[in-house]
């Protein structure tokens, strides 16, 4: 059973950083395409961004490129998310979460949660203005 576990979320002030981690296990961590997705309260679940099963690729959101890094160690079976110079807007759930499928292609177009098998419980992230 896959199971994914986010962590380091919390409260930050605006212009601050926090870096997220996601353990996961029960899939063989290397051969899937990583992504984190969030949601605010009264939103629908937005793309963040995703790193190829190799950490070769990465690709994000327009609204925090520039500022958040995905990156990933298949050795330790986690991906992360390296989130600086936060701003109020990226207060949200952070859910890490597995594609389907194994040894996935970059991405030409920003991926969309149902791209996505296995999800963990997710991480709050709250910036103060």
């Amino acid at each position: 059973q896959v199971q994914l576990v986010e962590s380091g979320g919390g409260l930050v002030q605006a212009g601050g950083s926090l870096r997220l981690s996601c353990a996961a296990s029960g899939l063989i961590f290397s051969r899937h395409t990583m992504g984190w997705f969030r949601q605010a309260p009264g939103k629908e679940r937005e793309f963040v961004a995703t790193i190829t099963w190799s950490g070769s690729y990465t690709r994000y959101a327009d609204s925090v490129k520039g500022r958040f890094t995905i990156s990933r160690d298949n050795a330790k079976n986690t991906v992360y998310l390296q989130m600086n110079s936060l701003k109020s807007e990226d207060t949200a759930l952070y859910y890490c979460a597995a594609e389907f499928g194994e040894f996935g292609r970059p991405r030409f177009s920003n991926p969309v949660p149902g791209d996505f098998g296995s999800w963990g419980q997710g991480t709050q992230v709250t910036v103060s203005s």
